[in-house]
């Protein structure tokens, strides 16, 4: 690659799609406080940050709902790219490379790892069993249809896909904070040829290939 090529940005994100992402971040927050709010007493304290306990269970459940549409949204626009492929597998058996930082050692990568793509899955998976054991034990509309051990399994299963989600959450943004140009891909939307080619070779391939937006 010449001088002229690393000057260039690579696009990665658009604007819509950085939007969607920070407003699936903000409401994650926003569910995490409320939430542990709600699980224990020692906590009950960032109540006070949703006006009181009424308002904390009142907002929880409708954050939950409007997180879970805009991170379908998200997902619906990433499937492709995080279908799992034969490289993946390779990938995980050199997680020591991948720790390392030995990317060179590592199969070219498309436009996801495959510690991206398990986030992905591990996602849908946790906000699935979230909503449906949420509709189960929400008191004002549903919990009525349902007997007590059900609902009972269901406050189980959302504390435990509750923590699971929010250790899932610390992963992604270390791993995004580690690896150094990440953040700005979600914040201003571009990564340069050399962090492109250095983490996502066959993506970079495929962008070459279809002249995919560069913006300098």
């Amino acid at each position: 690659m010449n001088n002229s090529s690393d000057r260039r940005l690579i696009l990665r994100y658009t604007a819509s799609q950085r939007i969607n992402h920070w407003l699936i971040a903000l409401t994650f927050i926003l569910l995490a406080l409320s939430g542990l709010a709600l699980f224990h007493p020692a906590f009950y304290w960032m109540a006070q940050l949703f006006g009181g306990g009424t308002w904390t269970r009142i907002l929880h459940p409708f954050v939950g709902v409007f997180m879970v549409i805009c991170f379908a949204v998200f997902a619906a626009r990433m499937w492709r790219n995080n279908l799992p492929a034969r490289q993946d597998a390779q990938w995980f058996r050199q997680i020591r490379d991948v720790l390392s930082g030995r990317d060179e050692k590592l199969p070219e990568v498309g436009r996801y790892n495959a510690g991206q793509k398990a986030l992905y899955f591990a996602m849908i998976l946790c906000l699935a069993v979230l909503l449906v054991s949420g509709v189960v034990i929400w008191r004002a509309y549903f919990s009525s249809y349902f007997s007590i051990g059900t609902i009972r399994l269901a406050s189980l299963l959302h504390a435990l896909f509750a923590f699971l989600m929010i250790c899932a959450i610390i992963v992604h943004i270390y791993a995004g904070i580690w690896v150094k140009g990440s953040v700005r891909a979600m914040t201003r939307g571009t990564v340069t040829p050399g962090w492109a080619w250095k983490h996502h070779r066959a993506w970079f391939r495929q962008l070459r290939g279809k002249r995919e937006p560069i913006v300098k």
